[in-house]
């Protein structure tokens, strides 16, 4: 067996890396939800973040199915989505500005 990886028994469950910056003059607040297509959560957040910071979050989540990531604060809202099914690790970015909402978004490992 000696050079054989994997999870015998078992699925590997999915994970999200998502940074959310704040890039405007003034601290925000924000929410972070991570939920699967059922509406189980896996990770519900509310945090501070500075001018110039930016907040890291690490969540790990189900087997298969889609899960959504959603970050809201004052009057914005934006939402990520991928698959486990065909992308096992997930990073996404957020970058609020005073005038807008960026977001990225990008399978680091497929499945």
């Amino acid at each position: 067996m000696a050079g054989c990886s994997g999870s015998f028994g078992g699925e590997q469950h999915g994970r999200l890396n998502l940074t959310v910056r704040n890039d405007r003059a003034d601290a925000i607040t924000v929410q972070v939800e991570v939920v699967d297509a059922e509406g189980l959560n896996y990770e519900f957040e509310e945090v501070r973040i500075d001018s110039g910071v930016a907040e890291t979050f690490g969540v790990l989540v189900g087997t298969d199915g889609r899960h959504e990531v959603t970050v809201t604060g004052d009057d914005r809202r934006s939402q990520l989505a991928w698959n486990v099914d065909s992308c096992l690790r997930f990073r996404g970015t957020v970058r609020v500005t005073a005038e807008r909402v960026e977001v990225a978004s990008k399978c680091i490992q497929q499945r």
